[in-house]
């Protein structure tokens, strides 16, 4: 039987890579309804190509893609806007498949919403759980919702687990015979620069991933180790395991994805070439397996594997993360909120790389953290803590 999928984010990098997988897969799954934020050209190609139902567009750009659909004969899409027609696709009552690809909290919702829903959700938006923690994963119990991870350390992990871990007492210590998650990081592009070198850095140096294709923000997070901190916060909701648990690696080849260590002595680890594809049929196909056109691991030419702990002087981001998910409450939604900002004011040339995680310290010490007792008070918090590491950015001079 094929399976109606919804992407949201379809013309991001993980948007597009779900796309090749889904296309060698033609008799198991179909794309019923897809979103995309600014590239509608790119979007315009995907609906010429797989003739999604329903597009969803922000409302400044319906009337243009409108036109475009219109000339290509496309008009039986349906257009549909903003935050409220990303919440309608993903909770679609003809949709089985939602991948949450929406980079940021402009996620949360949409994501939530198909939880909600029941659906299988491949989660490769992180923001949304660092944001959500627990609401999003009562919801998926709730609601027998399968919140499967794509990000390729946390699908390791789930990988490496036990099978009907996700099922297991969820208390904050490891369960079934497991002892420890081991989160591997590659580093990023300056892993071996000093912090006077940090000081320099451009946005185009660090978008520059060694092993990976990403899109800007994440590329800038893995550069600042940040992507590694809001990952640490994932694993420890998804997993329900405590930050202490948790031990970030380091290891530039990024050929092992992460591992997990039994009570016996024995460590599983996941390895694969960094391409994404890998972690997306998994969680499409899980428990079965998806073929894809990555090629196995050529253990031969892979000729040594590297481990080394992280550098929390350089890399202030991946503590910082740390300590917001060891205080709970609203500090996961704060940092992440203020490392939004941050980020976008680095891309445009505003402050410097290494004034990134001054920027998320100052907003965490600034908003005052409470009880994340509802999505309200979360989106809220969000909003403020913004408005926060806006503020400092203009007296900083940026």
């Amino acid at each position: 039987m094929t399976q109606a999928v919804c992407i949201l984010g379809v013309t991001g990098s993980i948007g597009k890579s779900t796309l090749k997988v889904l296309e060698q897969h033609p008799d198991d799954y179909t794309v019923f309804a897809v979103s995309a934020y600014s590239r509608l050209d790119e979007l315009l190609e995907i609906c010429k190509k797989y003739h999604p139902k329903i597009v969803v567009v922000p409302n400044e750009k319906a009337f243009e893609l409108q036109q475009r659909l219109n000339q290509e004969n496309l008009k039986h899409i349906e257009i549909l806007t903003d935050e409220a027609g990303l919440i309608t696709i993903a909770e679609h009552a003809d949709v089985d498949i939602v991948m949450a690809a929406i980079v940021g909290a402009a996620g949360l919702l949409p994501t939530l919403a198909a939880v909600k829903a029941g659906k299988r959700v491949l989660l490769a938006n992180k923001e949304s759980l660092v944001m959500s923690g627990d609401i999003m994963m009562q919801a998926a119990r709730k609601h027998n919702a399968l919140l499967l991870p794509v990000d390729s350390e946390h699908n390791a992990i789930f990988q490496s687990l036990p099978h009907d871990y996700l099922n297991a007492e969820r208390t904050g210590q490891p369960q079934l015979g497991v002892s420890r998650i081991l989160l591997t990081a590659s580093g990023g592009p300056f892993l071996n620069h000093s912090l006077e070198q940090l000081h320099d850095v451009t946005p185009q140096q660090a978008c520059k991933h060694p092993n990976w294709s990403m899109g800007q923000k994440i590329s800038v997070d893995s550069a600042t180790l940040m992507n590694k901190g809001l990952e640490l916060i994932e694993a420890c909701h998804l997993f329900s395991i405590s930050e202490h648990f948790v031990t970030v690696v380091v290891h530039p080849q990024s050929i092992i994805h992460s591992m997990v260590q039994y009570v016996d002595g024995s460590t599983l680890a996941q390895m694969g070439n960094p391409d994404m594809c890998t972690p997306i049929a998994h969680a499409l196909a899980w428990p079965k397996r998806l073929a894809t056109d990555v090629p196995a691991l050529n253990l031969f030419e892979t000729a040594q594997l590297n481990f080394q702990q992280p550098d929390i002087v350089k890399f202030q981001a991946l503590d910082l993360a740390r300590q917001a998910m060891r205080a709970g409450g609203l500090a996961p939604t704060v940092l992440n909120a203020a490392n939004e900002v941050a980020v976008a004011a680095f891309l445009q040339q505003k402050i410097r790389f290494t004034e990134i995680a001054q920027i998320v310290e100052n907003t965490l010490q600034v908003v005052q953290n409470a009880k994340a007792e509802n999505i309200d008070i979360i989106l809220q918090t969000d909003m403020i803590a913004r408005q926060v590491a806006e503020k400092y950015i203009v007296d900083m001079g940026g």
